[in-house]
């Protein structure tokens, strides 16, 4: 049965914090920590997981503020689940920032909360919901509101996330399905087809390949692929619906192909053939434990898991920039394909912007013709591929068609039946040094000619848009790298503990919040501080101007506080 938190709500005559003396209280009130329950803990919408429990009367929930809380503070500081505990029963600011006011109460136990992730990750497979989205979407929304953060301009880029995974080689990974299956079979099962499965048990998957020399490798695949084909035929009506079987069918599809074979006596029957590795592509099953993960190779590093990537905001004028969209999709997924999916979300969260930065990996033709009908300026910073020694610029003119022009001339193109014709005057492309070179027209009998279409008009506007922003605009882009550190300084090796799209999101939305966090806070202690200064230098002018009265008294307060605030600035965690 669901019931919200409201027991922080009611003030505890002999809390921490009525049995502390003053100066210490006040230090409690300026913590991060106490921050962090007025900002964070404080506004989560708990009535978001009322789905996630029944309608009966029964027992009640958790505090789920608490626990969504503890799972953010989890993934900024990069604790454990243990470290976790550990801190919320004996550091006293932690148990502030979860609404805890004395110093025995837990509000939740580790089973507690590992079955509050598992019904997160049903209802997200159930709904396609995730509800810690919609927990950070409701948080950032305010916080932007709040602090009148600008979002006309924005930027974006992306980190890969490797899983918590094993690295398997092919043949591993097929004996490694084995001893699972072999494990999922009732006890009588096992008895009777145990014969099946002899030669790879009693070891490790790994430790069985090791023995192997490079020559039985083509043979030990064959009779892996045997086995295989058995096990389908055979046990699959018994086990086919047990999760493990349902992953073992899906390596099997990846790696195997059945082909009929002709005997000579006409008998069909099947032969299992195993598929050549150029077929294999890099969405396969990487690992029994997260079959979420693809595998990917990017600037000569490899990696098995994920990709998040991130939109914040960077408009000059902004004292604080927040994060304003996370998205996680499998690593071998490309970054213009995750802005084009996400480009309706980021909309529809920032409908001011205006202008979007991003680096080579995001431009496409899909997302030129995205942005455009959402109003938005892409502006790249880099360009894939090599860049051309002649250039050919289109520009659109005021009747709507377009102009070509290249070093020597400039001509009006004309629209054919599928794309745009621009014809050059071949006289004059004699002179030009680029002729028979490097020229990107093409030779035909009267003309030489360029064929293009609209998209690469599109593609040029996004790279020429860098050089029509201001100057001091155009590096705009390089500050989201130390927003992207801030997420892979808590995964060292590139790697989380988690596995699975669904556990690494809770990991990126709660690194998110927590940096959102991290940033206000020291904005909010940047603005007192310049008000304790604004306090300091009228103070001092009084005393200067010789009218001492209460202000002289209150000089050494004024420093003391000042002091005070550059320490707890330069020691902050956040």
């Amino acid at each position: 049965m669901f019931r919200e938190n409201t027991n922080y709500l009611q003030g505890n005559m002999f809390g921490v914090t009525n049995r502390v003396s003053k100066s210490l209280q006040q230090k409690i009130d300026n913590s991060a920590e106490s921050t962090f329950y007025r900002l964070i803990f404080s506004r989560i919408d708990e009535c978001l997981f009322k789905g996630l429990y029944s309608e009966e009367a029964s027992r009640p929930n958790a505090a789920i503020n608490a626990m969504v809380s503890a799972l953010i503070l989890m993934k900024l500081h990069n604790w454990t689940y243990e470290e976790l505990f550990e801190n919320m029963q004996f550091h006293m600011l932690v148990r502030i920032a979860l609404g805890l006011q004395d110093l025995e109460t837990m509000p939740f136990c580790m089973a507690t909360l590992f079955n509050f992730q598992n019904r997160l990750n049903d209802h997200f497979i159930r709904t396609g919901e995730n509800l810690f989205e919609q927990v950070f979407d409701g948080l950032t929304s305010r916080q932007l509101k709040e602090l009148q953060v600008k979002a006309h301009i924005c930027r974006t880029d992306s980190v890969m996330v490797a899983s918590n995974i094993r690295s398997y080689s092919r043949l591993q990974l097929l004996i490694e399905m084995l001893l699972r299956i072999y494990r999922t079979l009732d006890k009588a099962d096992q008895e009777r087809y145990g014969e099946y499965f002899a030669r790879y048990l009693g070891k490790s998957s790994g430790q069985y390949i090791y023995t192997l020399k490079s020559e039985e490798l083509a043979s030990e695949l064959h009779l892996v692929g045997e086995l295989y084909h058995w096990i389908d035929r055979q046990l699959k009506p018994t086990y086919g619906d047990r999760q493990v079987f349902q992953v073992f069918e899906r390596v099997y599809q990846e790696h195997f192909t059945v082909v009929s074979d002709l005997s000579a006596c006409t008998a069909q029957a099947d032969r299992v053939v195993l598929r050549p590795s150029s077929e294999l592509h890099s969405g396969c099953v990487q690992s029994p434990d997260d079959l979420d993960a693809a595998y990917r190779e990017k600037n000569g590093r490899s990696i098995r898991g994920h990709v998040v990537s991130i939109v914040e905001t960077a408009t000059p004028e902004n004292e604080v920039n927040l994060i304003t969209d996370v998205a996680v999709k499998a690593a071998n997924t490309d970054d213009s394909t995750i802005l084009n999916e996400r480009l309706d979300s980021i909309k529809e969260k920032t409908p001011e912007i205006g202008e979007l930065h991003f680096d080579g990996g995001y431009g496409s033709e899909t997302n030129d013709k995205k942005m455009q009908k959402e109003e938005i300026t892409p502006v790249q910073t880099a360009i894939r591929g090599r860049k051309s020694s002649c250039e050919i610029s289109i520009e659109r003119n005021e009747s709507g068609g377009f102009e070509v022009s290249c070093p020597l001339q400039r001509v009006q193109a004309r629209a054919t039946r599928k794309r745009f014709k621009a014809c050059f005057d071949r006289n004059i492309c004699r002179s030009c040094e680029h002729n028979n070179n490097t020229c990107r027209l093409i030779s035909q009998k009267k003309w030489q000619v360029y064929y293009f279409r609209e998209a690469d008009y599109l593609k040029q506007c996004r790279q020429r848009s860098l050089q029509k922003i201001p100057a001091e605009r155009r590096s705009i882009r390089n500050n989201v790298e130390a927003t992207i550190k801030e997420f892979s300084c808590r995964m060292p090796g590139r790697k989380v503990r988690v596995r699975g799209k669904f556990k690494t999101s809770l990991f990126a939305y709660g690194v998110a919040i927590g940096v959102n966090f991290g940033r206000i806070y020291r904005h909010l202690q940047k603005k007192k501080e310049r008000e304790l200064t604004t306090d300091l230098n009228i103070t001092l002018g009084i005393i200067m101007s010789g009218r001492f009265g209460r202000k002289f008294r209150d000089i050494s307060r004024y420093l003391n506080q000042l002091l005070a605030l550059h320490r707890k600035y330069a020691m902050s965690v956040f």
